[in-house]
């Protein structure tokens, strides 16, 4: 088996407008290694979260290719692509993305339920108590902090164990003490699980934990996966 759970080959997305073409992602080819974690940086409009999104396969490529956990996702249709995530990946957004109508509790069951646990309220429960929050799984996403969601949502992407978890900003909208908290909490459950992490974040500090840094502007991979 490779020891890279990500490649992309000469990834390209261009855009049509009324007015002209635009290139969002210009001829970019990386390699993840498996287990590594990995912070892909560059000022707004460089392209980041447009890469994050091509190499999880929720959206395809103008041109070029990705390999994600040994499937090129050009080869997949839609309902394959998002098998393939439901088996291999975890999301983490900025915008915690919790379901409002659900406890946290229920929040971080729903993945399992949908992969057919029968153990999916008591894995739910542990990973809530290994983040912090085992007072608060009956409570609803509107009635925690901004933190507390987050590590809901944390616990919600590590709960099936993937192969890979892709954060987009994930401590963007966190003051500094907390963002520092949740960021202690990736790097914990990365370690543990083994779990290759990819994370889009501006914070250099963030970036200096990962084992490599990838460097985008104007759509351009400026430095190459270690």
């Amino acid at each position: 088996m490779s020891d890279n759970v990500i490649i992309a080959r000469h990834l390209s997305k261009v855009v049509s407008s009324s007015e002209a073409e635009l290139t969002i992602l210009d001829n970019v080819s990386l390699q993840i290694t498996r287990g590594s974690s990995v912070a892909i940086l560059g000022a707004s409009g460089s392209g980041k979260s447009t890469l994050l999104s091509l190499l999880a396969g929720l959206d395809l490529p103008s041109g070029g290719e990705v390999e994600l956990a040994g499937k090129v996702l050009n080869d997949l249709d839609e309902d394959q692509r998002a098998a393939l995530r439901g088996a291999q990946v975890g999301f983490v957004f900025q915008s915690f993305q919790l379901l409002d109508s659900l406890t946290a509790l229920e929040n971080v069951m729903l993945p399992l339920e949908l992969a057919g646990r029968r153990d999916a309220r008591q894995r739910a429960a542990e990973l809530l108590d290994r983040v912090g929050l085992a007072a608060r799984t009956s409570h609803y996403p509107q009635q925690l902090s901004g933190g507390e969601q987050q590590r809901v949502a944390i616990a919600r992407a590590f709960a099936s164990e993937p192969a890979i978890l892709f954060a987009d900003e994930p401590t963007g909208n966190l003051d500094a003490a907390t963002g520092e908290r949740i960021t202690d909490l990736l790097f914990e459950l990365n370690r543990e699980q083994q779990t290759t992490l990819v994370l889009v974040t501006h914070d250099a500090r963030l970036a200096e934990r990962c084992s490599s840094a990838l460097h985008m502007q104007a759509g351009k991979l400026l430095e190459p996966a270690l």
